[in-house]
């Protein structure tokens, strides 16, 4: 079988395979990419970022939230908000960014090879489609082919009542409660999402204690205002059976001897990669317990021509570090200058309401022992806010004592995800509190929030 060669050869179409596959075009290199035709965009767009983001801007339309502070509580865009109501906006941008996706790769020159792929050795990479069985050979090969939903014996899936977070929107209606096993980010999203259509929640998570690398004041007001919403969590409890009542409910019995029964439940468990399908062994390559392979700081793998990057080599698996990683690891393997800065990365979860950070949390700075002080505002004391409705929401500084250098930024509440980044631009060039201070921001604005703060982070002082 004549194999077609390639400069690279880039294994998944996610942010991480777009980007790396342009880099290298651009650099005048002969690129091809590989995807199911069904999945070109990856994970991130077709099951994954994309559509859940979507699914919580077409929640807080036509559920009307963003308006009950002026309307009230029982306001609503449409009083019987259906799965094809919520569906038909995240169909719309699918559909859009899948056209975006080719172009983009179109316009650089970059050749899209439908079909599943697998190493046949670590230079020739075969790729089975309907069409039949094909091979590419490649001087170099970057893995970016993404992620699935974890799953578990204790918990049989049934694509209907008992269901992955891939499956959300496959379903005839919305149940009238929801158990979600797993309060990590996906979990908490997609809680926070139904919570603001008045389906009742129980979440359910192992740790005590859930999102841990987020400052805690902000993952207490987000759990406080879940709760108002009708969630309950189940915070140490791990779930030993999942089935079907006499009623024809799902049950989840927890270790306890608890039992938790819903119409519908949602396992948002962890994420394993699709290494397992690639045949590593035949390149030389092998992956850890939850498909991910290892990667040295240009994102190399244990064979040097054969680069990964995106969420096939774990933490943090966002994105927005996705596409920097792919853009890095083509230009580190074709020579070129290609350095990231070391700056903090900026996180963002979109619950209702947001949350997002950026910087050290309050429980990292006084394990290191870093004396800091906090400035605070709070949303619904800014005009913007009362504008927007806001009634929930904060904004929190934290700053070194004496040197007044800007050390993290917190925010819980509407745009969160948006503003982060004026205090991630801070962060990276050193600067200090006086900062917010001194800056002019247009009014009224939710950026204003950081002038607030930062005058009641001086005046503690």
């Amino acid at each position: 079988m004549d194999a077609v060669r390639y400069d690279l050869v880039v294994i998944g179409t996610g942010p991480a395979g777009q980007k790396g596959a342009i880099a290298a075009a651009k650099l005048g290199k002969k690129v091809a990419v590989i995807d199911r035709k069904e999945m070109v965009g990856g994970v991130c767009l077709h099951t994954g970022t994309i559509p859940s983001k979507t699914l919580r801007e077409a929640i807080l339309y036509l559920s009307g939230f963003r308006e009950r502070t002026f309307y009230g509580r029982d306001y609503a865009v449409s009083k019987d908000i259906t799965v094809a109501d919520l569906a038909f906006r995240v169909q719309k941008v699918l559909a859009r960014e899948i056209e975006v996706v080719r172009a983009q790769l179109q316009r650089n020159h970059v050749e899209t090879l439908s079909g599943s792929a697998h190493f046949v050795d670590a230079n020739t990479v075969e790729i089975e489609s309907l069409e039949g069985t094909t091979r590419v050979a490649a001087d170099h090969v970057l893995i970016a082919c993404g992620t699935r939903p974890a799953h578990s014996d204790t918990v049989p899936l049934d694509g209907k009542r008992i269901i992955d977070s891939d499956q959300l929107l496959k379903g005839d209606t919305l149940p009238r409660d929801l158990i979600v096993v797993g309060a990590g980010v996906i979990g908490l999203e997609y809680a926070s999402m139904v919570t603001a259509l008045n389906i009742k929640v129980t979440v359910i998570e192992a740790r005590p204690t859930v999102l841990d690398f987020v400052d805690r004041e902000m993952i207490d007001a987000l759990l406080y205002f879940m709760r108002q919403r009708g969630a309950a969590f189940r915070l140490g409890e791990k779930v030993v059976s999942v089935g079907i009542d006499d009623r024809g409910r799902v049950v989840a019995s927890l270790e306890s001897g608890k039992e938790v029964h819903g119409d519908t439940l949602l396992y948002t468990v962890g994420r394993r990669t699709n290494a397992d399908l690639l045949c590593l062994d035949a390149a030389g390559l092998c992956a850890d317990e939850r498909g991910r392979i290892a990667v040295n700081e240009f994102f190399q793998t244990a064979v040097p021509h054969i680069y990964a990057a995106g969420d096939v080599i774990g933490f943090p698996a966002l994105a927005s570090t996705s596409m920097e990683q792919g853009r890095l690891a083509s230009r580190h393997m074709f020579g070129a200058d290609g350095q990231t800065r070391r700056d903090p990365i900026p996180y963002g979860i979109y619950t209702i309401p947001e949350v997002s950070m950026v910087g050290r949390t309050e429980q990292e700075l006084t394990a290191a022992k870093v004396p800091y002080e906090i400035g605070l505002a709070k949303f619904e004391e800014l005009a913007k806010g009362q504008m927007l409705g806001v009634d929930a929401g904060l904004l929190k500084l934290l700053f070194d004592r004496k040197t007044r250098q800007l050390l993290g930024v917190h925010i819980f509440g509407e745009r969160a995800t948006e503003i982060v980044h004026i205090g991630q631009a801070v962060l990276a060039y050193g600067g200090t509190i006086d900062y917010f201070r001194d800056a002019v921001f247009n009014y009224p604005t939710m950026a204003e929030a950081y002038k607030v703060a930062g005058l009641d982070g001086l005046n503690r002082l």
